[in-house]
């Protein structure tokens, strides 16, 4: 994952990139960024050598050889296409004379092998030219129906690409209003909240001025209270106790018996006999 590169353009949806200024400040930034974190000299020692040695021929290690030494480069020898005789100084010498006369029999196949070339040219140039041009055709043709396919290939491809964007663009719009639709529930929840508590600040201040007393004095004097409460009903229990020692015992009432009923009746009939 940490190598993994995270493109987060979406060209497609993202506007922008032509106003003015927009191209200067990038720059900056890149600039900025090459500033903070410029390469060392041996920034590449933890990457392995490239492995051109099995496309090196033997010309091309010389040459690199020659290069690496600073040296000038060979200049073409014209001496194969000269005819020169011995100096004068090995005229007498065979060798000299046997060089020369290989030198002149390389020249002269040389020139046998450039007239055989061109009468073979001219005998078969144009058929061997027009078979190439047909298959330098065949392939131009080839090369033009691959080309075709890569256009057509990078044209869904970015098809694909302008969809999947599209696509996220409409979700990220949609993500963006639920934010701001979220922030907004958020601040209206701050403003009440700062509200609320404007307002119990309020209350409390208030119940401060009617109550003096700290929080700590009132629960003392409620404990106080308590005790005082208890100590008072301990008290009137005692109070209760004595009394009920001091009052002496209560004497029972003699018991009437109610008149005879015969007696009764007998005093209403005289009543009415006197009456």
């Amino acid at each position: 994952m940490a190598d993994e590169v995270i493109v987060d353009a979406l060209p497609y949806i993202d506007h922008g990139y032509d106003d003015v200024g927009v191209r200067e400040s990038a720059l900056a930034m890149v600039e900025e960024e090459c500033r903070r974190y410029r390469p060392t000299k041996n920034y590449l020692d933890h990457l392995p050598l490239p492995a051109s040695s099995p496309f090196e021929t033997p010309l091309m290690i010389n040459e690199f050889e020659r290069i690496q030494n600073r040296l000038p480069m060979e200049t073409l020898s014209m001496k194969r296409y000269e005819l020169p005789p011995p100096p004068s100084g090995k005229l007498s010498e065979v060798s000299a004379w046997q060089e020369s006369i290989e030198n002149s029999m390389a020249q002269l196949e040389h020139q046998w092998v450039r007239s055989l070339n061109l009468e073979l040219m001219l005998d078969y140039g144009t058929e061997a030219w027009k078979s190439y041009l047909e298959v330098f055709t065949a392939m131009q043709a080839k090369a033009q129906l691959q080309l075709q396919q890569l256009k057509k290939d990078m044209q869904d491809i970015n098809w694909q690409r302008k969809q999947a964007q599209t696509q996220a663009g409409e979700k990220l719009r949609a993500l963006e209003a639920h934010w701001v639709l979220l922030v907004s529930k958020n601040y209206e929840i701050e403003t009440e909240c700062v509200e609320l508590e404007k307002v119990i600040k309020a209350a409390r201040e208030q119940l401060a001025q009617l109550a003096p007393p700290s929080v700590e004095a009132e629960q003392t004097n409620g404990h106080a209270t308590k005790e005082e409460e208890s100590k008072a009903h301990d008290s009137n229990g005692d109070m209760k106790e004595e009394e009920e020692e001091k009052e002496p015992p209560a004497v029972e009432a003699p018991s009437v018996e109610a008149p005879a009923v015969e007696a009764t009746n007998q005093d209403g009939g005289e009543g009415s006999n006197d009456s």
